[in-house]
């Protein structure tokens, strides 16, 4: 919990946003839109980035060789588009799709 001097509690989160509204250093239209932006698409890509290491944890998590097989294709489409839209650096997404293929060819 984060507690400004006036004595208004925030959570942990809602820090950041609070001084992105309040305590802006940009003088210019232009820039104040480029912060909003900004934010909007950090939390969107937090969501993708999030949601792709869940599916990740998951599919280490399976036992079963066959249904790792069925799954693979999804996952590494999961982690490809990441890569296309820039959340995660393309050689990543090749050292993350080589370690789940191990992964099942192991099995």
């Amino acid at each position: 919990v984060f507690i400004l001097v006036t004595g208004v509690r925030f959570p942990y989160g809602l820090q950041f946003f609070f001084n992105l509204i309040y305590n802006r250093m940009a003088n210019h239209k232009s820039a104040i839109k480029r912060i909003k932006t900004n934010e909007k698409r950090r939390i969107h890509n937090r969501f993708y980035a999030r949601s792709m290491r869940t599916v990740i944890r998951k599919f280490r998590g399976l036992t079963d060789r066959n249904e790792a097989i069925e799954k693979l294709p999804s996952v590494v489409s999961i982690i490809d588009k990441n890569a296309k839209r820039g959340i995660i650096h393309k050689r990543k997404a090749a050292n993350l799709k080589s370690k789940l293929t191990k992964l099942v060819a192991k099995m």
